[in-house]
């Protein structure tokens, strides 16, 4: 076997290990095209492979972050109650790029934001009785503040949603 050989086998070998490690992190969920980069790095899979199997995964649709973007932002704003600056926080952790980060934000509109603030706001007042209402206050308020939420959403839905249960 000449040394060329052993190099392309070594290619192929490494580009299948590549494509493996790739199709097993997506089988447990969607992955970001960073987030399949970094995986590959920790593996010491080289950069110039990595980006072949990356590249082909994205043309067969496998990896897509414009997609994972919107999914994720749709899912982390129903299943974790996130506001606006909480899910653009998750996905540059994800490494989405900027510009399909703020595609996918937009698809976010103030109605829903508050209506999730409103929802996580009632959810823990009703385990909150015993406590004096400027605990409450803060205690919520630090919540939204937490998720994401703008200041001003956080104070006016907190004080609304304070007033409102103190009438019931």
């Amino acid at each position: 076997m000449t040394a060329v050989d052993r190099d392309r086998g070594e290619g192929a070998d490494s580009m299948g290990r590549a494509r493996e490690i790739c199709l097993r992190q997506l089988e447990t969920r969607p992955r970001s095209r960073a987030e399949l980069a970094a995986v590959l790095d920790r593996h010491r899979i080289d950069q110039e492979v990595a980006e072949v199997v990356l590249n082909r995964l994205a043309e067969v649709g496998l990896v897509d972050d414009r997609a994972f973007a919107a999914m994720l932002v749709s899912s982390a704003q129903v299943n974790r109650g996130l506001g606006r600056r909480g899910l653009a926080h998750e996905l540059r952790r994800r490494g989405v790029d900027p510009e399909i980060s703020s595609v996918a934000l937009q698809a976010v509109d103030g109605i829903d934001e508050e209506a999730t603030a409103r929802s996580l706001v009632r959810r823990r007042l009703a385990a909150m009785d015993d406590l004096p209402v400027p605990v409450r206050a803060r205690r919520l308020a630090a919540l939204l503040d937490r998720r994401g939420y703008p200041a001003d959403l956080v104070l006016r839905v907190v004080m609304e949603e304070l007033e409102g249960s103190m009438e019931d």
